[in-house]
């Protein structure tokens, strides 16, 4: 084994160990959460880590034996399941994307009709319909014999065909990652730009309210007037960083694995092994990625981490609170109305007034 292959096996060690400890923790959470199970969801997102969790622990072992050994696994059909496990697995996990971008686009867009159009067994229709495409495209591989190991990837996966199966091996490749690959990425840019407009016109709002409570205080310390100014600014980038990471994330990911193997079908074209493998540890690197940017570093899986360590140190935890007090500026700006002495004033106690009830609309 040469550099190259040391470096290659050092990324898919350290991919497969955070996508274990990543999946099961979000499985962890949603076993220990009655309200992550029950929502629509929690149901897409259980799929997606149980599909990940899956592929680290069946799929991503025999790769990194590929790359250190070079050969096909020595028990006779293994790479065969392998490789069924592997087209199964990865369609699954970006028809689940595209389902999870779907059910955001209802929360975000519909969020008063939000628990009626799409119900926990609504979630596990779609997400049949996603199980049985996928299932369609792997049983179609494993029955044309077109699954085996791979020395472009050393992986056991799709298995470039002799030349009179090439013709019928093209359009297969190009229909599943048209489904696998194009598709999920058409729905998960269009319903992330639905959801970036209704993000925006909510900043708009918000906006306007924190610009007229600073206009009506004018007596603020200049201090919190900045403070105010620069969450305002936060918040209008915030969906667009993670619409951003989450498409980004996706293609990375994705896209040279895909353009790696329609550019296989090529006759004059020799993929490299260093880039092949490579391409595929960044499709692995999906399953290390996801369980970050769709589960554990939202507010309820954060909550519930907390809860289950406390649980775990026997500690009491901290009454949850609906703001952060030390960031919030609206709270503190109200604190500050309250220690300064108010004039006794018919005309200063209605402004006053006025401004207690803008701060409380933007608070």
């Amino acid at each position: 084994m040469g550099p190259g292959e040391a470096l290659l096996a050092g990324l898919l060690v350290m991919v497969l160990a955070v996508a274990l400890l990543s999946n099961a923790l979000v499985l962890l959470c949603c076993a220990y959460s009655a309200e992550l199970r029950t929502r629509a969801s929690g149901v897409l997102l259980v799929n997606l880590s149980l599909g990940h969790l899956l592929l680290a622990a069946l799929d991503m072992p025999f790769t990194l034996l590929g790359v250190m050994r070079g050969r096909t696994p020595s028990v006779p059909g293994a790479c065969q399941v392998i490789g069924f496990l592997d087209t199964f697995l990865a369609s699954n996990a970006a028809l689940s994307v595209a389902a999870l971008s779907a059910d955001q686009w209802l929360a975000v867009g519909f969020p008063l009709r939000y628990a009626g159009r799409l119900r926990p067994r609504y979630a596990g229709l779609l997400l049949g319909c996603a199980w049985g495409q996928s299932l369609a495209f792997s049983g179609a591989a494993l029955g044309c014999s077109w699954l085996g190991y791979s020395s472009a990837f050393a992986s056991c996966s799709l298995l470039l065909p002799p030349e009179p199966e090439r013709a019928r091996f093209a359009a297969f490749t190009a229909t599943l990652h048209a489904v696998g690959f194009v598709l999920p990425l058409a729905v998960l840019c269009l319903t992330s730009l639905q959801v970036h407009r209704v993000a925006r016109s909510h900043c708009q709002r918000m906006d306007t309210v924190t610009m007229k409570a600073l206009v009506l205080l004018a007596d603020l310390h200049p201090s919190v007037r900045q403070r105010c100014l620069i969450q305002q600014k936060r918040r209008r980038h915030r969906a667009t960083k993670k619409i951003g990471i989450a498409i980004a994330t996706f293609l990375i990911c994705f896209a040279p694995y895909v353009m790696t193997r329609l550019a296989e079908l090529v006759p004059f074209v020799t993929v490299n092994a260093h880039w092949g493998i490579l391409s595929k540890c960044l499709t692995y690197s999906k399953a290390a990625a996801d369980p970050f940017t769709y589960s554990l570093l939202r507010r309820p899986f954060r909550q519930v981490l907390a809860g289950m360590v406390h649980r775990l140190l026997k500690r009491t935890p901290r009454p949850a609170s609906t703001h952060d007090s030390s960031l919030d500026v609206a709270g503190v700006v109200h604190q500050l109305l309250k220690r300064t002495p108010r004039p006794a004033s018919t005309h200063n106690g209605s402004v006053d007034t006025e401004n207690d009830s803008c701060l409380q609309q933007t608070h």
